[in-house]
């Protein structure tokens, strides 16, 4: 195994503890605000991860694909959630 892949793991467990601390922001957060923005931080470290994890894989044209369309799902329900709490109709 080479050095890439260990800093590339040493980076994926550092995401994950980020991630770790956003859930705690994201259940006992004290405004609806923290919660969606905990929401927003957990998924741009998903894609984040996904990409890292196409590089450990050897196949990064694939996750970055499925980073893509994740991060276009995770824009369209932050903006719908941000929609819902500012009392607009949708």
């Amino acid at each position: 195994m080479s050095l890439i892949y260990i800093v590339y793991c040493i980076q994926m467990v550092s995401i994950l503890i980020c991630i770790a601390m956003m859930l705690q922001r994201l259940f006992h957060g004290p405004t609806a605000f923290d919660r969606m923005n905990g929401l927003g931080v957990i998924g741009a470290d998903t894609i984040i991860m996904l990409v890292l994890f196409g590089y450990v894989d050897g196949r990064p044209d694939m996750y970055v694909d499925i980073a893509i369309s994740y991060g276009m799902l995770g824009f369209i329900g932050s903006v719908i959630i941000a929609k819902y709490l500012g009392g607009n109709k949708l």
